[in-house]
């Protein structure tokens, strides 16, 4: 008896409708990045693991999927006796998987630039559209498998490019109406931080649990920071100093408090007038429907992150996930040979996003996107007129179909309503040479009309 069939936990199917929304989704970003100057690319969905591995500390590499090699284990090392293989297979499992799908875009981006460095002008502006797979625990806005929309700009130091991100971030979620807040923050401040609570070397252990804070706790930090080996007065300092800053309000106060407890750290202070810049002209150029404000808990947990960093939450629905995030990395090319070219991107989560308008609503109407007009088929030569009718009115960009089968109107009708179709016409051959008349059926206020039309007139009535 056949299994009943499935999907792997964390995947979903997307059904005719869904993809509507999400293609929706997808073009309003794309329309925004193509603006800015960004040029798409893609790369493999798998890369080689070395590329992958040590670039999102050790929490993210425990997530990488590994794909394993088509070549046994048996036949690697030569052993024949399947109980001594079973013995040492957990040892050798990684010496058999050397390919491993993509975790993010943005490092298989860096291999791209380096890889392509003679083929690009710098500095390089890409976006990228594609999925990512996490070996992740699945929960509500967290997926193994999900669609990632990138935009990156390589090449420059400039912190223009931050400002312009934020610019975009802001205009895609104006079209979409969901108010966001964006916070920002940057990682020369936290290496302060680990500096002056004298845990410089911990900066990474610091981080991972600092950018929890909102989701473990104060107790749960204090404990991480503990396991890591960070003493009691080094978190004490930590937390008061948190505490001391969320006491006072976003914006030139905050930055006043910072530059008051790292007087004398260029790095923090560095990283401090970076924010600021990227604030201050945020502010001044007027996000229309996000609020921006300086997090100092936010700490994005993967290495490669040099300067500023950014995370979105929405304002709406009730999803607490971040739905957008990215930061600056001043030498993650270094890795792949190509030292010294610094970048910085965002990522929109095209999943999570989907949710949060899938819950308050989107601010076009869905069921336009779809077939404008079927022509119900009556076979003979009013089948053929439909055809030829049709070409005129897909010339002219309409989505227009005819069911394919000469059949009885109410499976026509059935399904018409199925999918949402808001118009259909009927040629009726025995006049239609006469008059040119298409028999035009609509709803309007819960009621059906109908027109007989030319198909210039048609065309024009369907199209408004």
């Amino acid at each position: 008896m056949s299994s009943k069939p499935s999907i792997p936990k964390g995947t979903r199917d997307f059904s005719p409708d869904e993809m509507v929304r999400r293609n929706y989704i997808f073009d309003t970003i794309r329309s925004v990045f193509k603006k800015y100057g960004y040029q798409q690319i893609e790369t493999p969905a798998m890369e080689n693991l070395e590329t992958l591995l040590g670039k999102y500390g050790e929490e993210g590499d425990k997530l990488i999927f590994k794909i394993r090699s088509n070549k046994s284990l048996r036949d690697q090392i030569g052993i024949e006796k399947s109980e001594v293989l079973d013995e040492i297979y957990p040892h050798w499992l990684p010496q058999v998987s050397d390919k491993a799908l993509r975790y993010d875009l943005t490092v298989p981006f860096a291999r791209y630039v380096v890889q392509h460095q003679n083929e690009i002008s710098f500095p390089f502006k890409r976006y990228q559209i594609q999925p990512v797979w996490r070996a992740d625990r699945p929960q509500k806005g967290r997926y193994r498998e999900f669609y990632q929309c990138d935009a990156d700009v390589i090449g420059s130091n400039s912190l223009i490019n931050e400002v312009e991100l934020v610019q975009m971030i802001d205009e895609v979620f104006s079209v979409f109406k969901v108010p966001v807040t964006i916070k920002i923050n940057n990682r020369k401040i936290l290496a302060g931080i680990a500096e002056v609570i004298g845990e410089k070397e911990k900066i990474v252990d610091i981080t991972v649990a600092i950018d929890k804070y909102d989701k473990i706790g104060e107790d749960g930090v204090r404990k991480e920071l503990n396991e890591k080996g960070i003493g009691t007065d080094s978190i004490n300092k930590l937390i008061s100093f948190l505490n001391s800053l969320w006491a006072v309000p976003d914006g030139e106060d905050r930055i006043d408090v910072l530059k008051r407890y790292f007087p004398n750290n260029d790095v923090a202070l560095k990283g401090i007038e970076e924010v600021n810049f990227v604030f201050e002209n945020a502010i001044q150029l007027g996000l229309s429907n996000s609020k921006i404000e300086i997090d100092i808990s936010l700490a994005r947990g993967l290495n490669y992150y040099t300067g500023a960093i950014f995370e979105v939450k929405a304002n709406a629905g009730t999803l607490t996930s971040s739905i957008c995030g990215g930061g600056r990395y001043d030498d993650l090319t270094g890795i792949f040979g190509l030292p010294n070219v610094s970048g910085v991107g965002i990522s929109f989560g095209i999943d999570r996003i989907f949710d949060v308008l899938n819950e308050v609503g989107y601010p076009v109407d869905m069921s336009a996107v779809g077939t404008r007009l079927m022509f119900i088929n009556k076979g003979g030569k009013s089948e053929t007129i439909s055809l030829q009718l049709l070409k005129q009115i897909r010339e002219k960009n309409i989505a227009a179909e005819i069911y394919p089968d000469n059949v009885k109107w109410e499976k026509q009708a059935k399904y018409v309503e199925a999918k949402k179709i808001p118009f259909t016409a009927t040629v009726d051959e025995n006049t239609f040479e006469h008059d040119q008349k298409i028999a035009l059926k609509f709803q309007e206020n819960g009621k059906w009309n109908a027109l007989s039309l030319t198909i210039d007139e048609l065309i024009k009535r369907i199209s408004t």
